[in-house]
């Protein structure tokens, strides 16, 4: 340690002159107190965003259509599946013209229709001028958890 005495911090600091348009203390008070309620009613502002669930418009209302009328022309894919089958690999390298691949379900049962992968009727395999088709004899309601 060193022989000179040690001076207190409060020594060590200077007083800084006082401002010249300096508020009494009751007016500087009364500002903070202002500030702070303007901060509590003024919206919150987070480092990370904030997460918005999206909300579907109401398609009860005709006003609901008219948001929707431009996804009108939108292309969906649409399948048909007629029945599934686990073949091992054997069994896929011997398919041939002419070979049958037996389904998983019987003759006359509903096909299922999906689009976009997701299930939303099922139906009756009908033949329309020499092409297949559908009739769809049940709608699937939408599964919200999913």
């Amino acid at each position: 340690m060193s022989d000179e005495p040690q001076n207190n911090i409060a020594e060590q600091i200077e007083p800084k002159p006082a401002m010249e348009n300096q508020a009494p203390a009751a007016d500087m008070a009364e500002e903070l107190s202002h500030r702070l309620a303007a901060e509590k009613t003024a919206p919150q502002q987070s480092a990370h965003p904030r997460i918005v669930e999206p909300s579907l418009p109401d398609l009860s209302s005709d006003s609901g259509m008219g948001n929707l009328s431009m996804l009108m022309g939108v292309n969906l894919n649409l399948t048909v599946e007629l029945g599934r089958a686990n073949l091992s690999v054997r069994q896929v390298l011997d398919l041939q013209k002419g070979s049958v691949v037996e389904l998983d379900r019987i003759a006359g049962e509903a096909v299922d229709v999906y689009v976009n992968d997701r299930l939303i009727a099922r139906g009756d395999v009908v033949v329309v001028d020499d092409k297949f088709g559908v009739r769809i004899t049940e709608l699937i309601s939408p599964n919200p958890a999913g």
